[in-house]
C-alpha cells in the first residue's frame, strides 16, 4: 500500500462521512423524492475513493492524468455530488439544496457536460459498467499511441478507472457482456466496487437474483475481493481500503470488490428496506437517524466549517500530484516532440492538415455495395488518423469494419493471431449491447475516434447506447449494414423495416443512408468534420456508382439532401426523394416519367438531420413548396416522411415485415421498382 493509503482515519474523517450520510437524507427530504438509502450506505466508500485513492485535481476536472470515476448506479447521484462538494469541484451547499430541481447542477442522475467532475451520464443501469470497460480500453490504446515503450505502470498516461455499481447494474445484461470482454482483455487498471446490499425497488433481490456473482466474475477472468459488513451493518473501512489497495496492486486483471452493505445504514427503521431505496425517509426517521449518528436532529444541511476545511484539503493533495505529473509530462514532451504534437491535436479533437485527400473517389461503371465502399474509406482514413479505431460484433467481414494491418486489440499475453495490446481492430464478440456502451466509454475518455458495426436490425440491441451518445453529444459512429429487405435471403428476422424511422426519432442523432459509393465517402468526411453522434446505414447489395459528370457532385451529401438529377425543364412537376439503395430506383423512375412528359427531379437525401440544419433558402431550393407532388422512396416504414411529401405527396414505403428471397425479387414484390413508382406518381396526378 502507498503511504497515502496507510494514513489512519481520524475523527474528522469519521465526522465527514457522518455529515455525508445526513446530507443524503436532507437533500432527498427537501425535494420530496430521490434515492437516499444507497448514498447513505456508500458515503464511506466514496469518501475513501475521493479523499485517499483517486488521483484527481478538483481545480481541473479535465486533467489528462486523472483517474476516472463512474457512478454506474446513477440513481444514487448524491453519492457523487457530496464528494464533488467535499472535493471542491464547484458544487456548494446551495447546489445540494437544489437537488433534482429545475436548472440545478445536481439533477436526479449525473449528467456528463452539466456538472464538473461527472465523467459520464448514468442512470440506465449497467451502462456505467460498460462505459468503464470502454474507458479502460481507451486508456490502453491511447498509451500505445503516446507512450508504448514505457514499463507497465511507469507511463505518465497510466491511470485507473474506478466504478461503483449496484445489484441492478449487475442484473442488466449489458454489464455481463462488457465484464466478460474486460476479462478477455485483461484490463488490469479497471476496478469495480459492487455495492451488494440485496435491495431493489421490489425488495430483496433474491426474488430474482441468486447467482454467485463472485464466481461469475472469477469465471470472466477478474480478480475478486470480498468485503463483509461489520456486525452492526456498517462498512469496515480498514478492510475496504485494504481491498482497494489490493485492487491497485493487481494490474493483470480487472478487479471486482464485492462489498456487503446495508442500505440506509444506520436509519433505525429504514435500513435494509426497499422503501429507503427510492423514497424520502420522512422527518421523524431522519431525526432519529441523526441522533444515532450523534448529530443535532434539528439541523438540516449542516456542515461545520472545520469539517469542510478538512475535506477540501484533498485539493492540496491533488495539486501536489498534478505538479509532479506536470514535471514528468514536460520531460516526456521534450523527449517525444512528435508524440507531443499528436497529443495536442488529439486533445483538441482536430484533424491533421490535408486529411481530406485521403477520402477516396469511386469511378462510375462498376456497381459497389455501400458497405464495401465504407470499408474502403475506413482503410484510407486509418492511414492518416492514428486515433481512428474500431471493430464489429463478430461481423467485421460483413460490415467491412476492419483495418488492414491494424492488429487485433488484445492483451500482450494473448495467443491469438495478430494480437497487439495497442491494436486497432476490436473484436467485441457477439455483444451488441455492450459494444455500443463501450464505444461511448472510449469516446468519453477523450482522445480517440471510434466506430463499430453490426447489422441494422440489431441496432435495437444498441439503442440505449445510441440514445446516451446523443444525450451526451459524443462523436460516436455506429456502422449498421444490411440496411433493408435488400439483404435478401436471410429473411424478415434480419431485414430492418421500422429501424430507420426509430433511429431518426432520437434527438440530435444523425442517421446517414448514402445512395452510392461516393456519397459514402462524403458521408465519412462529414462524420469526421462534425464529430457528433451518428449512424451510417449501408447496403449489402451492390448499387450503381453515379457518373458525376451527369449527376450532381456527391459533395452535396454534406448538406443532407441535394438535387441529384434535375428535371428536364428545371421546373419540376414531380420530386422524387430517396435514400440509400432506393436512390438508383428513383433515377430509373425519373427516366420513365420524363419519357411520359412528366418533368421530374430526383433528390438524394442521405441525412435528413443534416438537411434540417440548412438555411430555409437552401431547403426551398431543393424541395420548393410550389411543387406539391413529392414522393419519398425508402424501403422502410413511412413514419417521418410526411413532413417532406406534404398532403398531396406520397410515401412509397414498407409497412410490413419482409420475406426470404433475393433482393431483386423482394424489391419487385414490394413495389420498389421504376415502373411501380411511375404508376404511383401518375395515379396521384401532378
Amino acid at each position: 500500500m502507498s503511504q497515502r493509503q496507510l494514513i489512519q482515519w481520524t475523527d474528522l474523517d469519521e465526522q465527514a462521512v457522518t455529515y455525508a450520510r445526513a446530507l443524503a437524507m436532507d437533500a432527498v427530504q427537501k425535494v420530496g423524492n430521490g434515492h437516499p438509502g444507497t448514498a447513505m450506505a456508500l458515503a464511506p466508500v466514496a469518501y475513501s475513493l475521493f479523499q485517499r485513492f483517486l488521483r484527481h485535481d478538483p481545480s481541473d476536472p479535465q486533467w489528462l492524468g486523472r483517474d476516472r470515476f463512474i457512478l454506474s448506479c446513477g440513481h444514487s447521484s448524491l453519492t457523487l455530488y457530496t464528494q464533488l462538494f467535499y472535493s471542491g469541484y464547484g458544487l456548494e451547499m446551495e447546489d445540494l439544496k437544489k437537488f433534482r430541481t429545475w436548472g440545478s447542477l445536481t439533477p436526479g442522475h449525473p449528467e456528463y457536460g452539466h456538472t464538473a467532475g461527472v465523467e459520464t451520464t448514468t442512470g440506465p443501469l449497467g451502462q456505467g459498467v460498460a462505459n468503464g470497460v470502454g474507458m479502460a480500453m481507451a486508456a490502453r490504446y491511447e498509451r500505445g499511441l503516446l507512450d508504448p515503450d514505457a514499463q507497465p505502470g511507469a507511463s505518465i498516461f497510466d491511470h485507473r478507472i474506478w466504478v461503483i455499481c449496484s445489484d441492478g447494474d449487475l442484473q442488466e445484461g449489458v454489464s455481463a457482456e462488457a465484464s466478460s470482454l474486460a476479462g478477455t482483455q485483461e484490463l488490469g487498471f479497471l476496478n469495480v466496487i459492487y455495492d451488494d446490499n440485496r435491495i431493489s425497488i421490489e425488495g430483496d433481490t433474491h426474488v430474482a437474483f441468486t447467482e454467485d456473482v463472485s464466481a461469475r466474475y472469477r469465471s470472466y477472468g477478474w480478480h475478486v475481493i470480498e468485503v463483509a459488513a461489520t456486525h452492526d451493518g456498517n462498512i469496515d473501512r480498514q478492510t475496504l481500503e485494504m481491498a482497494m489497495a489490493e485492487a491497485i496492486a493487481e494490474t493483470g486483471k480487472p478487479t471486482l470488490i464485492r462489498l456487503r452493505t446495508v442500505i440506509a445504514w444506520p436509519a433505525p427503521k429504514a435500513q435494509g428496506t426497499a422503501k429507503s431505496h427510492g423514497s424520502a425517509l420522512g422527518d421523524a426517521e431522519i431525526a432519529e437517524t441523526k441522533r444515532v449518528l450523534g448529530l443535532n436532529p434539528d439541523e438540516n444541511f449542516a456542515m461545520p466549517d472545520h469539517i469542510l476545511t478538512h475535506v477540501r484539503e484533498v485539493k492540496v493533495r491533488g495539486a501536489k500530484e498534478r505538479a509532479a505529473w506536470d514535471l514528468s509530462f514536460a520531460k516526456w514532451e521534450q523527449s517525444h516532440p512528435h508524440k507531443a504534437a499528436l497529443l495536442h491535436r488529439l486533445r483538441t479533437r482536430s484533424l491533421p492538415d490535408g486529411w481530406e485527400s485521403a477520402i477516396p473517389t469511386f469511378s462510375a461503371g462498376k456497381d459497389v455495395a455501400t458497405r464495401k465502399a465504407s470499408g474502403d474509406v475506413i482503410q484510407q482514413i486509418a492511414r492518416v488518423l492514428p486515433e481512428f479505431w474500431g471493430g464489429s460484433a463478430d461481423l467485421a467481414e460483413s460490415n467491412n469494419t476492419s483495418i488492414d494491418e491494424g492488429g487485433s486489440f488484445l492483451p500482450k499475453n494473448s495467443t491469438m493471431p495478430h494480437a497487439n495490446p495497442y491494436g486497432r481492430v476490436v473484436h467485441f464478440g457477439i455483444r451488441e449491447h455492450a459494444m455500443g456502451s463501450i464505444l461511448n466509454g472510449i469516446t468519453l475518455h477523450g482522445l480517440t475516434r471510434t466506430f463499430a458495426g453490426t447489422f441494422l436490425v440489431f441496432s435495437d440491441y444498441m439503442r440505449p447506447a445510441a440514445r446516451l451518445a446523443s444525450l451526451m453529444k459524443l462523436g460516436v459512429t455506429f456502422v449498421w449494414t444490411h440496411d433493408s429487405v435488400g439483404l435478401g435471403e436471410d429473411g424478415p428476422t434480419h431485414q430492418p423495416v421500422e429501424h430507420i424511422a426509430a433511429l431518426r426519432a432520437i434527438p440530435g442523432f444523425a442517421v446517414i443512408r448514402p445512395g452510392d459509393a461516393n456519397e459514402v465517402a462524403h458521408s465519412w468526411a462529414e462524420i469526421l468534420r462534425r464529430d457528433q453522434p451518428c449512424a451510417i446505414l449501408l447496403s449489402r447489395q451492390n448499387l450503381p456508382v453515379f457518373d458525376r459528370s451527369t449527376f450532381a457532385p456527391a459533395s452535396g451529401t454534406a448538406r443532407g439532401a441535394y438535387i441529384l438529377k434535375e428535371a428536364s425543364t428545371k421546373i419540376p412537376q414531380v420530386i422524387l426523394i430517396a435514400t440509400g439503395s432506393e436512390v438508383a430506383v428513383a433515377v430509373q423512375a425519373q427516366s420513365e416519367l420524363e419519357a411520359q412528359g412528366v418533368p421530374t427531379r430526383v433528390v438524394s437525401a442521405p441525412c435528413l438531420e443534416w438537411f434540417a440544419e440548412q438555411p430555409e433558402s437552401y431547403r426551398q431550393e431543393v424541395l420548393p413548396s410550389s411543387v406539391k407532388t413529392r414522393v419519398s422512396i425508402e424501403a422502410g416504414i413511412a413514419q417521418g416522411w410526411h413532413e417532406y411529401v406534404g398532403d398531396h405527396g406520397l410515401s412509397i414505403s414498407l409497412e410490413h415485415f419482409g420475406a426470404s428471397a433475393s433482393a431483386s425479387v423482394l424489391f419487385e414484390r414490394f413495389g420498389f421498382t421504376a415502373q411501380a413508382i411511375t404508376d404511383a406518381v401518375l395515379k396521384i396526378g401532378r
